[in-house]
């Protein structure tokens, strides 16, 4: 019988998670193998200048633990003064853009509280990878050569771009500096890393950072925040995370009674009209916990939700207004013979991140500023020592005290439209996680006011869902492709001693592992 799984967006991290977990490790130590190692042959998608996330559970337990590890503007942030520039929100190539990185805390903290074996033994998988060397995918190749006017001649990154050219796919990449500073993370923890070198390029690099920025741990524990869904409890991230959407979503699109049929139109259309009817107000609602103008409970209380379902109209789309932007991030999961679950993500946020990173360090650093926004007064007000919006949304379901599902993915603003979709058929319709992974997805389009419903859409939607759409007032946009950036999604499944997984076909290098 199955007894561990692992789901990550690629088989070297994959490989990693397993290779900890067979060595004696716990899933915790799994995980951060798997995040350690996806920023060494990922960078595109996160790395340790970006933040992190996670959920753990485990059976017996009432709640699951929730840390949130992201970073703050610096201390000498000013957003007058972006402002008399004439800009209305960050530039991605202004110093306030980066924020202090928050994954190596968070790495940190967890090893401490929940880990089963030293950190620097959970990160030997992923300074092997470093030193030794990788294939570069026709991701990372693509992603560096978008970039390439802002990354040949930067130090941080020069392995990518040899002989001054970027990297093409199936070229070996050895990240010789990075393997140091794992090592360094390892050895002496945040204080070597914080503290160390790589702090002070980040101090010397980016104006707006102190060095006493970088001595205030960004790991912190929070309490989780949830909705009923299904008969099982969702849980999540409560603000500056968005995640609070999946289960909102989730919960109205119950409360509205769908038809059994996933493939029924009127299915379709009530799950987009869910997800639009809470999500407009994301902008105005998430920030840090002292600036939120809702605390984090009412965001998915009962009464809440069910007034939000009474705008939605089953015969035609809803007019709310809606802001987002895309991104590039990294959701993991991974559970072992114990039943202890961890469902855990990290980002750079917009693909690579900044256009900043750590010559000597070999990393690039976030640009999770770009979540900051410039208007005076609002909640998410660019600040100094303040987190931004976060668009990370990972998801851990229970039932009672059992750990049950394990859900993530990448994508931005979009995650929680990915994650309502996939849970909806492999969780609220039971269609299992092989039909939710492979079902054609769609996402809202537009990124700027919404008045009304604009869907794109994979290929392979039926004529009649499309049809049904249309007649709704949805405005439709056929895609020609699968999307990619609409996941990978991460996804496990618990049942007693069982493990279930399935792997996203939208990214080749998408890999679960089951034994």
């Amino acid at each position: 019988m199955t007894q561990r799984a692992v789901a990550t967006p690629h088989h070297l991290s994959a490989a990693a998670a397993r290779q900890i977990l067979d060595g004696g490790g716990n899933a915790v130590d799994a995980a951060i193998a798997a995040v350690a190692a996806q920023g060494v042959v990922a960078p595109e998608t996160c790395g340790v200048g970006g933040d992190l996330f996670a959920l753990v559970h485990q059976p017996g337990w009432e709640r699951p633990l929730a840390l949130n590890s992201s970073g703050q503007a610096g201390s000498d942030v000013d957003a007058d003064s972006i402002r008399a520039a004439g800009h209305t929100e960050i530039p991605q190539d202004h110093p306030a853009v980066v924020t202090v990185p928050g994954c190596v805390d968070g790495l940190a903290e967890l090893s401490a509280r929940l880990g089963s074996i030293d950190l620097a033994e959970a990160l030997g998988p992923a300074i092997d990878l470093a030193r030794e060397g990788f294939a570069a995918s026709d991701e990372q190749s693509g992603a560096f050569t978008r970039r390439a006017a802002e990354y040949a001649s930067n130090p941080a990154v020069s392995e990518f771009y040899p002989d001054g050219q970027p990297v093409q796919p199936g070229a070996l990449v050895r990240r010789e500096r990075l393997a140091r500073t794992l090592e360094v993370i390892g050895s002496d923890g945040r204080y070597g890393f914080y503290l160390g070198e790589p702090g002070r390029e980040i101090v010397e690099t980016i104006d707006g950072i102190r060095h006493t920025d970088l001595e205030r741990n960004n790991a912190e524990w929070v309490e989780p925040i949830e909705a009923s869904v299904a008969g099982y409890e969702c849980w999540t991230i409560p603000p500056n995370s968005q995640g609070y959407l999946t289960p909102a979503a989730l919960a109205v699109f119950q409360m509205l009674e769908p038809p059994e049929d996933s493939e029924d139109p009127l299915w379709w259309h009530l799950l987009i009209e869910s997800y639009r009817a809470v999500a407009w107000e994301r902008d105005d609602l998430v920030s840090e916990p002292k600036t939120a103008p809702l605390p984090d409970r009412l965001l998915l209380d009962q009464s809440r939700l069910e007034r939000l379902s009474s705008t939605v109209s089953a015969d035609r789309t809803g007019v709310w207004p809606r802001t987002g932007a895309p991104s590039d991030t990294a959701h993991l999961c991974v559970a072992d013979e114990n039943g202890l679950g961890v469902s855990i993500i990290q980002s750079n946020y917009r693909g690579t991140g900044s256009p900043f990173g750590a010559a000597n360090s070999g990393f690039l650093f976030q640009d999770r500023g770009g979540g900051f926004n410039l208007m005076p007064g609002h909640p998410n007000e660019l600040r100094p020592g303040k987190r931004p919006l976060h668009t990370l949304s990972p998801t851990l379901w229970t039932d009672g005290d059992q750990p049950r599902w394990l859900l993530g993915t990448r994508g931005g603003a979009i995650q929680p439209q990915l994650l309502a979709q996939v849970a909806a058929r492999g969780i609220v319709s039971s269609s299992g996680l092989d039909e939710a992974q492979q079902a054609p997805r769609w996402s809202i389009a537009d990124f700027g006011p919404q008045t009304q419903s604009v869907v794109r859409l994979e290929p392979g939607v039926p004529a009649e869902v499309t049809d049904g759409l249309a007649r709704r007032g949805h405005q439709l946009e056929q895609m020609d492709e699968p999307q990619s950036g609409w996941g990978p999604v991460s996804v496990i499944e618990l049942d007693g001693d069982s493990r279930q997984a399935a792997a996203d076909p939208r990214v080749t290098t998408t890999t679960t592992h089951l034994w």
